[in-house]
């Protein structure tokens, strides 16, 4: 055997017999438990922060672990978990903002919406520039109906973070709810202007532009969301109403069947699809696919009786 064999399983000896490591305070246990968390062992880390809040610490200290187990908590979707954690670590340091930010997103995605308002209204007092606290509570206006605040929320988000595209897109989606199709398409363009990339700001402004007629507009801005989300048969089905009231049937016709090939649920793609056959004399294409409409969704059938008499053939 070699020096350098003789090295290596020295080595290797000495790698076998080392001692484990020794956790003896809650700092340990915290810090093993990032550990783990970061090599994708979450429940380990669940356990070492568990222990972690067994032992006896600083209030600070506790805190922070509090907040990285409802951090695990919530990346496995246990989000009752996580609220009562972050609660805990409220409860421990009452003045720092980050646990009720943390709390108040969980809790607007679990719609409980007062609650998260709350929140965020908490947030925004010990950190007044916290930009994003706004743009998170007018998301819990909005979703409450109440458009006017969760503008007012999106305008201050956006005053102390000019590039900030979610806060104008989501100020863009609200102004829209409130019919200012002018401030949307302004709000969804800064949003492009900023995030290139920003598909459903894309989507949201063909739907602007097809309330103000601009077909070839709202074509363009559904082709450039496409380019970015290949797979979403909402666009296609976006782009095939447009196209059907440019009168390109052929191209409508091909939006909707690869709407329906993504989404074959989708039944006013079925619907509308029918229309065009109906008008191209394609008879038995039309009643499948009005039947397949209609199976789907049965409140359509009312709006397409007449049509469908109209041209002497049965209702399906």
């Amino acid at each position: 055997m070699t020096f350098l064999q003789l090295l290596l399983l020295s080595l290797a000896l000495a790698s076998s017999t080392a001692p484990a490591q020794t956790l003896k305070t809650a700092e340990d246990y915290n810090n093993r438990g990032l550990q783990r968390r970061s090599q994708g062992d979450v429940d380990g880390a669940i356990e070492d922060y568990s222990q972690a809040i067994s032992l006896k610490a600083k209030p600070q200290t506790i805190a922070t672990v509090y907040n990285n187990r409802a951090n695990a908590r919530l990346s496995k979707n246990d989000l009752d978990g996580a609220i009562s954690d972050y609660s805990k670590a409220i409860e421990l340091q009452p003045d720092d903002y980050e646990n009720y930010y943390n709390r108040g997103a969980v809790l607007l995605s679990k719609n409980t919406l007062d609650q998260a308002i709350a929140d965020f209204t908490k947030v925004i007092e010990l950190a007044p520039r916290f930009s994003v606290a706004y743009n998170n509570r007018g998301n819990a206006h909005s979703a409450k109906g109440d458009l006017d605040a969760a503008i007012s929320d999106y305008t201050k988000a956006i005053t102390l973070n000019p590039r900030s595209s979610d806060a104008l897109y989501n100020r863009g989606i609200a102004l829209q709810g409130k019919g200012n199709l002018e401030g949307a398409f302004h709000d969804y363009s800064s949003a492009l202007a900023l995030s290139p990339d920003f598909y459903l700001a894309y989507i949201n402004r063909a739907v602007v532009r097809q309330a103000k007629n601009d077909l070839d507009g709202a074509i363009n801005d559904y082709t450039k969301a496409l380019e970015l989300k290949i797979d979403d048969a909402g666009i296609y089905y976006g782009r095939g109403i447009a196209r059907q009231a440019k009168k390109d049937m052929e191209g409508a016709m091909a939006d909707y069947s690869k709407a329906i090939q993504l989404n074959p649920t989708l039944a006013q793609a079925y619907a509308n699809r029918a229309v065009i056959e109906t008008l191209q004399n394609k008879q038995a294409d039309a009643d499948r696919d009005f039947e397949n409409a209609f199976k789907l969704d049965p409140t359509l059938k009312p709006s397409y009786r007449e049509f469908i008499e109209k041209r002497g053939r049965p209702s399906p």
